[in-house]
């Protein structure tokens, strides 16, 4: 969308007053009369509007669309990122061209051009110097009239040139009577203070990767990763390295064009989390800094760095728009669903943005871009679909935790209620079921919820203070505790409501 202003008219200055009639001759310093038009300014040429930018997403690129939920392409979660932003488009007449406004994020509309600086006689303008297309005449007498002319047209350029930025100034002539104007080489030197979408880009980027993967079969894709320790280890999401896991080939490059091979040092396919590291990995590697994802707050400024449709050191900006959202996604490939309480954010997130950090205004990753909700059709003509400004984060706190125990164990640690529960979408909470999976007891005996009085039948209303409408809700939210923690179950049964104290379990590996 372009936005257009139309400047008021500027009434004509007003003539010099007439000279009396008993005035003397013009000496020979008098001033010569202004040329016919000097007091006019021709408008400056309209600002083409700016071109629309191209969406992102997440997960490895040229994945094959799936159906719903997923990282990618279709409908339901698929990989993360923003539409396309335009420049204001100036406004023939106002004499100077309106600013093309840039949003931080592209989802949002661009506000409108600020009003002409030289159309509607404001501030440092006056109603009769600037813009008029009256001719203002040369004094009939007196020298000193004539000069006062012509320091007020200068004044006039030097205020102009000054409200429309053009740099201007004025050299005088010996004679102090004419001016001219030059055009300035130099608008000086660009500063970036620290906490500017620039400066965090700038210091985030050298930590950032674009990570390839490949399965043994030639199938694979593109995905993003960012550098967690000075020993060469590299966070992302399972889902970039699944295909490479089994034999594949992994590398990673950074923005300065440095690729190095890794391998795969663990991967956790129910947190979507997993950690690869660099083979003879330089010495000067830089972590980014971890923040707190519990203390982030709506309406937080983020900053994701990504790979969108193979677009490497990819920035785009928005904000937290949600917290603990639940969220449950699949690459399609017939692997288990991912389940986490996400951070939800409108930057842009496309297929390859996936494993990329997800940061706040002070540089620090709050979250790892796993996920968006997409529509079906796609774009580019690559048959995938891109971000509508729903893209979902795993929490940093929860991926440290996870990311720690890959690097330590290989495996993932799961914490659990020792319960089966259905993954119905169901609105009522999460029912324990009547039978346990692959013939399973559905409370394990003598587990975390059989210690707590749970049976089957019961349905989970909520986690401590948050509510659980559905089976997956009940797993994301688990999954952002560890181990040994202690929570509060509130339940209902025969249509009365309960609550108990749990201490959850744990299960090691994928399964």
């Amino acid at each position: 969308m372009s936005t257009e202003n139309e400047g008021t008219a500027v009434p004509p200055a007003p003539s010099a007053p007439p000279v009396p009639v008993d005035a003397p001759a013009a000496s020979a310093h008098q001033e010569r009369p202004a040329p016919d038009g000097a007091a006019s300014t021709a408008p400056m040429p309209p600002v083409p509007p700016g071109v629309p930018g191209t969406a992102q997403d997440h997960g490895p690129q040229g994945a094959p669309a799936a159906p719903a939920p997923q990282y990618g392409p279709p409908a339901g979660h698929g990989f993360p990122e923003h539409g396309p932003g335009h420049g204001a488009q100036g406004v023939p007449g106002s004499g100077a061209p309106a600013g093309s406004s840039s949003p931080p994020d592209a989802s949002w509309p661009p506000p409108p051009a600020p009003p002409s600086a030289y159309g509607d006689g404001g501030a440092g303008h006056g109603t009769g110097g600037w813009g008029s297309s009256h001719q203002q005449p040369a004094p009939k007498s007196g020298g000193g009239r004539g000069r006062l002319v012509a320091a007020v047209l200068a004044a006039a350029l030097v205020a102009g040139g000054a409200g429309g930025g053009l740099g201007y100034t004025l050299a005088k002539e010996n004679d102090g009577a004419s001016t001219t104007v030059s055009a300035s080489t130099s608008g000086g030197d660009i500063k970036r203070e620290p906490g500017t979408v620039a400066a965090v880009a700038a210091k985030a980027l050298p930590s950032t990767v674009t990570i390839e993967a490949e399965g043994r079969s030639g199938e694979g894709g593109t995905g993003t990763g960012f550098v967690f320790d000075t020993q060469g280890h590299i966070v992302t999401n399972n889902h970039v390295v699944a295909d490479a896991v089994d034999d594949g080939k992994v590398t990673a490059t950074f923005p300065n064009g440095e690729k190095y091979d890794a391998e795969v040092v663990g991967h956790a396919q129910g947190y979507d989390v997993a950690v690869i590291k660099l083979e003879n990995a330089p010495s000067d590697l830089k972590p980014l800094p971890l923040g707190n994802s519990d203390e982030v707050a709506v309406g937080d400024s983020t900053i994701a760095i990504g790979a969108p449709f193979g677009l490497s050191n990819t920035v785009t900006t928005g904000i937290i728009s949600a917290k603990n959202r639940p969220v449950a996604s699949s690459d399609g490939a017939g692997s288990q669903a991912s389940y986490m309480s996400a951070l939800q954010t409108d930057a842009s997130i496309n297929p390859g943005n996936s494993g990329g950090p997800l940061l706040d205004a002070q540089g620090n990753v709050i979250g790892i871009n796993s996920a968006i909700q997409s529509t079906s059709n796609g774009g580019f003509g690559t048959g995938q679909a891109g971000s509508i400004g729903l893209g979902f984060a795993i929490p940093i706190n929860q991926a440290k935790f996870v990311a720690q125990e890959l690097i330590k164990t290989g495996k993932p640690v799961y914490a659990k209620i020792g319960a089966s529960v259905s993954l119905e979408e169901a609105s009522g909470g999460a029912k324990i079921t009547e039978q346990g999976a692959g013939g399973s007891e559905p409370v394990e005996p003598g587990g975390p919820a059989d210690k707590a009085g749970l049976e089957p039948g019961d349905v989970i209303t909520k986690l401590d203070d948050r509510v659980i409408d559905s089976g997956p809700t009940l797993i994301g939210e688990i999954w952002t505790h560890k181990p040994g923690d202690e929570v509060t179950i509130t339940y209902e049964r025969g249509g009365k409501e309960h609550t108990t104290e749990l201490t959850l379990g744990s299960r090691v590996g994928d399964s």
